[in-house]
């Protein structure tokens, strides 16, 4: 069911001349973006991201959109639109790739930079990949796109001007109105007023931080607090940010040159982002500041820049290793600084903690958004969202990127602008909005579940899956083992009983035997020969024992072996 509206039922078929918009990921949670606009049997999509797992998908690597709605269409998809170069947008590629491998894919000279190694990994053609740049107009098929520069937390980031027979979309990707830009390429309100002069039926809106108020501070306001961070600390400082915040990187990079210190980026993924983004002239990599790690570790710590990832307390993340002392390279002294130069992404702030207090514990100082200024945010505040509602003036609005709590907020901002309720279409993933006649409606909900990958495979593990890890995690393993001779109707051994993440000791459960003895022999008794029936006998008897006796609620898997 969904929250926003319960009574949601399949779509209509769609009818000519009639845009459907179909958000595959995105609306509900922060990541995996991915909208999909139909018209007249052509599908044009815009980003294709992936959502990082949670502690309650334990063992999951990525989670991506649900691409079943597009199953048997591959062939009606003339695009795909990439808004920018961070994963929760370009993650999720390679995997819808492998439906089609020839999709023509439109994205700035970094975006496309960031995704070709991507397809390189997974030994996926990059001869589809054309680059676009603001201002430029190109036609896909019966979809004329424009793109207008914005700023974001990474630089290149492009809000894309739908244009089509049945009305005008605009897509702001992720962006905010900073007006000092480490780059100089700020959001571009002029080409946002000349698509409202033009008219824009329906404006899908960047809806992240619709909640906070005022408006964001710009980027380099947080270079001078880097740089005094950097000159206060008498240790080596590590740095822990995305691997693709090109700006904040570069940030870090001039506040070290200026207090002499070096740098050594970090990390595979740390190292290949900076040097594309160096190759592109979007950062300076100072051969007097970076440095190889060997040379590093051969200076004085109070000249030393650790530059890593893992700002989101990502397990496998060098921060995260970094904190329980099982890193290569870096090993942390009681005169040492981290410095989480990054935002919480919702649903992240446990594992950062936790990450935190191994830091502290080890005798760091910890510097974070909590105690200084060292973070600003890639998205549009309230203030900044009411200046582009005033400035576009759309007909229509559908809130985009965020959880449900944004998602309202934004519509509630664009109504105070004059917007009417009626043209806010508030959607979370799977709902279906209709733009006809110039007005945008629900008009129903497709199948939009949570894709996971997990090692080599990709949505073979469902929810219930999760749900045995996380209990296999929390409570336990019980195991029940009986032999039987179905025809005599005796136990010829066992029942035997073994458990695995409990801190009772085995031996506890010698008191509940004769109870699961006497269940499975009353099921023989009573003529059960079915192997599945016996062994739910045994489950229940253990179950209600552990439950009452241990009050835990273990997997409990029982066996039966006929003889």
């Amino acid at each position: 069911m969904n929250p926003l509206y319960p009574e949601l039922s399949l779509p209509p078929k769609l009818k000519s001349d009639t845009i459907r918009v179909v958000p595959l990921g995105g609306l509900g949670e922060v990541g995996r973006n991915m909208t999909v606009i139909e018209l007249n049997g052509k599908i044009l999509i815009v980003d294709c991201g992936v959502l990082f797992p949670e502690e309650i998908q334990p063992g999951v690597d990525l989670i991506l959109p649900d691409f079943s709605y597009l199953h048997g269409r591959m062939d009606d998809v003339v695009a795909l639109v990439l808004t920018h170069g961070h994963e929760d947008h370009i993650g999720a590629v390679p995997y819808l790739l492998r439906l089609r491998e020839d999709i023509p894919i439109y994205g700035s000279q970094l975006t496309l930079d960031f995704l070709r190694p991507k397809l390189e990994e997974h030994r996926l053609p990059a001869t589809h990949l054309h680059q676009v740049r603001e201002g430029e107009r190109i036609e896909l098929d019966i979809f004329a796109c424009e793109f207008l520069a914005v700023t974001h937390s990474i630089p290149d980031a492009l809000a894309v001007m739908i244009r089509t027979k049945s009305g005008n979309l605009l897509v702001t990707g992720d962006y905010k109105m900073d007006q000092l830009p480490l780059d100089k390429r700020i959001t571009d309100l002029r080409g946002f007023a000349r698509m409202g002069e033009e008219g824009v039926d329906l404006f899908l809106v960047d809806s992240t931080n619709a909640e906070v108020p005022g408006f964001i501070a710009p980027e380099r306001k947080i270079g001078p607090v880097i740089r005094q961070v950097l000159s206060e600390s008498t240790g080596q400082v590590v740095v822990a940010s995305f691997a693709s915040h090109v700006h904040r990187v570069q940030q870090v990079l001039d506040a070290a040159r200026a207090v002499g210190r070096k740098v050594c980026l970090s990390g595979r993924s740390m190292e290949r982002n900076m040097n594309i983004a160096a190759q592109a002239g979007y950062l300076e990599l100072d051969p007097d500041v970076v440095v190889r790690a060997d040379e590093l570790k051969r200076l004085p710590p109070n000249k030393r820049v650790w530059m890593v990832t893992g700002s989101q307390g990502e397990p496998m993340a060098a921060l995260s290793r970094i904190a329980q002392g099982e890193h290569r390279l870096v090993s942390l002294e009681p005169e040492d600084t981290v410095l989480l130069a990054s935002s919480l992404i919702p649903g992240n702030e446990n594992s950062v903690y936790r990450v935190i207090n191994a830091l502290m514990r080890q005798g760091a100082n910890v510097v974070h958004k909590g105690n200084r200024a060292v973070h600003v945010s890639g998205h549009a505040a309230e203030g900044e969202l009411l200046y582009t509602y005033n400035i576009v003036q759309p007909k229509n609005v559908m809130p985009i990127h965020g959880e449900i709590r944004h998602l309202i907020a934004n519509g509630k901002i664009a109504q105070a602008t004059g917007v009417p309720e009626e043209n806010v279409a508030l959607a979370e993933d799977g709902v279906v909005v209709d733009l006809k006649d110039g007005q945008a409606r629900v008009v129903g909900q497709v199948d939009c579940e949570y894709i996971y990958v997990d090692g080599g495979s990709i949505g073979e593990i469902d929810e219930d899956q999760l749900k045995d890890r996380m209990t296999l995690g929390e409570e336990g393993f019980v195991s029940v083992f009986a032999a039987v001779d179905v025809p005599t109707k005796i136990i010829a051994a066992g029942p035997h009983i073994t458990a695995r993440g409990m801190a009772e000791d085995e031996g506890v459960f010698r008191e509940v035997l004769p109870d699961v003895t006497e269940a499975l022999q009353r099921a023989l008794n009573q003529g059960d020969s079915d192997p599945y029936r016996l062994q739910q006998a045994m489950r229940r008897a253990l179950g209600r024992w552990v439950a009452r006796r241990l009050r835990r609620r273990p997997m409990i898997v029982p066996v039966v072996v006929e003889i």
